[in-house]
């Protein structure tokens, strides 16, 4: 079996060092630029909710074959980690990251370098910190035939808020896929990749925007993406100058593009296997965390996201109700603690 890791990325909003040196860097440029609305570092982008450790327990409990953990941190870690677990690797921003971009703020250098991590493997899974595996997964699940799978899936750039970048970063990624391909030519090539009943409504939107020239977007899941550090390597070398503009941004911006561009690079040369994957992002937006307790308690779905949102206004009651559900569904210690 080939071997797959995971790479998970996980800040602590709360250390007073860390707060110091990123607000060091908020010279009044950037705040002006924030107050027009050119940057996104709301306080939900950092919150810790103190789930991270059933994280751990959860990949141990759902995906016992996964071979290392990368476990990347500006340098904080959590008091329960247990620093010398064998299939751990601790990776602090400046062990990858090249020194020209650092110290960066923006989960975006962080997750465009990934592919320099040291005894990386070429095919490995990436979590944000509030995606959980949620019940068993086999590595048939993220790769097969030595191909990620994803959904090839129009979508339209969905904008309602002046004040959002994410419209914006999705209009840039855009940008660079209808430079480099021919939509016609892609679609030519591998029909049955996008025209896939395994898609369900998905395939629909396909055949809605066939006619377009260009496309439009490509749906985006809340949700853990398998990558190749090799696609990530030959879209460094394609298209640099930029990924190097945003690797400079210590704060995102709307000048960015992200690291679903090296899903997009796959996807437009026909390099997946097409499948839809059996996960939910909840956007908490109020403390009626319900329905997401109930998925995590009876698994309903093998992935989940627990995404904090800017309006949540009660954070503390909406951390307590997830955290209890989650300790309900796994109450036992993972090799990852002390």
């Amino acid at each position: 079996m080939t071997e797959i890791d995971f790479v998970v990325t996980w800040v602590d909003g709360s250390d007073p060092e860390w707060q110091r040196e990123r607000l060091s860097y908020k010279d009044p440029e950037v705040i002006r630029s924030e107050q027009e609305g050119n940057t996104d570092d709301g306080a939900n982008r950092y919150r810790d909710w103190g789930l991270l450790k059933y994280w751990f327990r959860a990949v141990e409990k759902n995906a016992p074959w996964v071979r290392k953990v990368h476990f990347i941190t500006w340098g904080h870690l959590p008091d329960f980690l247990n620093k010398n677990a064998p299939r751990l690797n601790i990776v602090r921003h400046g062990d990858y990251i090249p020194k020209e971009y650092m110290p960066t703020y923006s989960s975006h250098p962080i997750e465009l370098h990934m592919h320099r991590i040291k005894g990386l493997t070429e095919q490995f899974v990436y979590f944000n910190d509030d995606m959980f595996l949620n019940s068993i997964v086999k590595p048939t699940d993220f790769f097969r035939k030595d191909k990620p799978c994803y959904e090839a899936v129009e979508a339209c750039i969905a904008a309602d808020d002046i004040n959002e970048i994410y419209p914006h970063i999705m209009l840039n990624n855009m940008c660079v896929i209808n430079h480099r391909f021919n939509k016609r030519s892609v679609i030519k090539k591998h029909p049955f990749r996008w025209f896939n009943p395994v898609y369900g409504a998905g395939m629909i939107r396909n055949i809605c925007l066939a006619p377009w020239g260009y496309f439009q977007n490509i749906m985006n899941r809340h949700l853990p993406v398998p990558l190749l550090r090799s696609t990530m390597e030959r879209v460094w070398e394609q298209e640099y100058e930029t990924l190097h503009k945003t690797s400079l941004n210590k704060f995102r911006s709307i000048t960015d593009i992200n690291q679903y561009l090296f899903r997009y690079f796959d996807i437009m040369e026909g390099n997946f296997v097409p499948k839809k994957q059996n996960g939910l992002a909840y956007h908490i937006t109020s403390t009626d965390t319900s329905a997401l307790e109930k998925d995590i308690i009876k698994g309903k779905h093998s992935m989940i996201c627990v995404n904090d949102t800017a309006s949540l206004e009660d954070v503390d009651t909406a951390e307590k109700n997830v955290q209890r559900a989650f300790e309900m569904r796994y109450p036992e210690k993972s090799s990852f603690e002390i």
